[in-house]
């Protein structure tokens, strides 16, 4: 692991807490919280600039390490690290912080302090559950995340904020309690919460599967994955435009993080023997969460349903368990942050104008609004994987991946892109050209200049990656390569123990079925070519 002098992501976690304490114990007005909450921002993303400087490409191993001794009695340290698979969404939930202040500065009017205190909170949470590496230590920054969320959505959500509030906390907290019952089980088993040291241990085949089921299923849930969905597109619809950016582009991907950090290389096993259980419920959430964006009307809605569909190729490309289809998966989580987020930014933006987030409120506004259209354009266009963007570069990878598995799984996949393609050239169609078009759009203002501010590096984001993915891949995947080199080792070792265990008939048995055939058909041929030969 390599050791930083500057505690960069301890400064990561708590400035941003430490900001939000002296914003809540402060009397600033509407203006200072939203301008003491951008510097802050400002600060956060300069204080990141070390991990980008100093990280080094085609390390695999752990970076940026801080160590020490929390709870020794109970096996318990603060325990923070970076590697390729994190990397990259420290550094985006870093980005978001000042933009979501942007896209929040006229849409939140009331309670500005408190609204802008949750955000300097949940960005902390968010670092500290990409970064942490002690077990308990990461179920603290996931259950802490649960609270702004939950304050976001319940205080300056829409008119049905108390039911999708509660339905987030309790689907969350649900998944919660099943990830903490696997963190005990494996404590019990080896006396540790360390994360390195549980990936490097082995366990049984049985304690796998019950441990593989307990966290699945919290990850699921927080994916989410059909049939675990339902909890979003109320959050997503509810949410104000900030909460939306924050859930869709950070807190999703906790749960693909999860099945990478600790599924696979803590229970191979188990991983293993539900893959096509879990590429079966990845290809259900693809096809599933298409096929309801091209019938949804509640832009948030369309693009919340989309957000299923995609978060099922992510799971998709990390049950391949091959290079290309991990990669894949990292590249979309990445991507699907930058999409995804600015369109939430965008459908904040034009609620702002029309106060209706109804396809039908919002057409033919290409005429009014060029700069807005040409932005939501880019970023539609982007989200369905067109050539040259950057959703094309992870979707494509993860189909590589499932076609170099099985041909049926890569054909099962294709409608998928089909229909993403179809919502969102729907959606992207109606409001640039439809008919009739919004009366009111005549009288309202294009882009001002706070709005370029925060719609340009997600623009330039969206490009760059399409054109140069180049980066990215040097960044993960080193730390792909590690995860699936231990995964295969101890695959192999599980495989070679329990061959050294069995009867020369089952192994025989094994070895026959691995290729296709049957030990009893077998046994008739050759009984029936001996009797010919004689």
């Amino acid at each position: 692991m390599q050791e930083t002098g500057f505690p960069v992501l301890s400064v990561l976690i708590f400035f941003p807490i430490g900001a939000a304490a002296l914003l809540m114990l402060s009397r600033a007005n509407e203006f200072a919280a939203r301008m003491f909450t951008l510097c802050a921002g400002l600060i956060e993303i300069a204080f990141a600039i070390p991990l980008i400087t100093r990280f080094q490409l085609g390390n695999p191993g752990f970076q940026f390490t801080e160590f020490a001794e929390w709870v020794p009695r109970l096996g318990l340290s603060y325990h923070l690290a970076v590697d390729g698979v994190s990397y990259l969404m420290v550094l985006l939930t870093v980005l978001l912080l000042p933009l979501c202040v942007l896209c929040s500065w006229t849409y939140i009017g009331r309670r500005v302090k408190e609204f802008h205190v949750n955000l300097l909170f949940m960005t902390a949470a968010c670092v500290g559950v990409f970064s942490a590496l002690d077990f308990v230590l990461f179920y603290v920054f996931w259950e802490a995340m649960l609270v702004p969320m939950y304050l976001l959505i319940a205080i300056w959500g829409g008119d049905q904020r108390r039911y999708a509030s509660l339905k987030f906390f309790l689907y969350t907290l649900a998944g919660s309690t099943l990830f903490l019952a696997a963190i005990v089980a494996f404590y019990t088993q080896t006396g540790t919460f360390s994360i390195p040291e549980l990936m490097n241990s082995e366990f049984s085949r049985t304690f796998q599967y019950w441990t593989f089921g307990a966290m699945a299923l919290a990850f699921a849930i927080k994916v989410p994955m059909f049939p675990f969905h339902t909890w979003l597109p109320a959050a997503h619809v509810q949410a104000p435009a900030a909460g939306s950016v924050i859930l869709a582009s950070v807190l999703l991907k906790m749960g693909t993080y999860g099945f990478l950090r600790f599924c696979l290389p803590i229970t191979p096993l188990a991983a293993e023997h539900f893959a096509p259980l879990m590429i079966g419920i990845s290809i259900a959430s693809i096809i599933y969460g298409g096929f309801v964006a091209l019938g949804q009307q509640d832009m948030k809605k369309l693009i919340a349903y989309s957000s299923v569909a995609h978060m099922g190729f992510v799971t998709l490309g990390i049950f391949m368990f091959n290079q290309r289809g991990l990669e894949g998966a990292l590249f979309v989580m990445l991507n699907h942050g930058i999409v995804t987020g600015a369109l939430f930014m965008m459908v904040g933006a034009i609620y702002e104008r029309s106060h209706s987030r109804e396809i039908v409120e919002n057409m033919g506004l290409g005429k009014y609004l060029p700069a807005y259209m040409g932005f939501f354009g880019l970023f539609a266009v982007a989200s369905f994987g067109f050539p040259g963007l950057n959703s094309f570069v992870g979707e494509a990878l993860v189909l590589i991946g499932a076609f170099q598995d099985k041909l049926l799984i890569g054909l099962l996949a294709i409608p998928g892109a089909m229909l993403a393609a179809a919502y969102m050239l729907r959606l992207g169609l109606k409001m640039a050209w439809g008919q009739p078009a919004s009366p009111k759009g005549r009288g309202w203002a294009d882009l001002n200049l706070r709005e370029w501010v925060y719609l340009a590096p997600m623009a330039v984001l969206t490009v760059y990656l399409g054109l140069a993915p180049g980066i990215v891949m040097k960044v993960v995947s080193p730390s792909v390569g590690k995860v699936l080199a231990d995964y295969n080792a101890k695959i192999e070792r599980a495989s070679a123990v329990a061959e050294n265990e069995a009867t020369p008939r089952e192994v025989a048995e094994a070895r026959l079925n691995a290729a296709g055939l049957s030990l009893d058909e077998t046994s008739n041929d050759l009984n029936a070519a001996a009797a010919a030969l004689r």
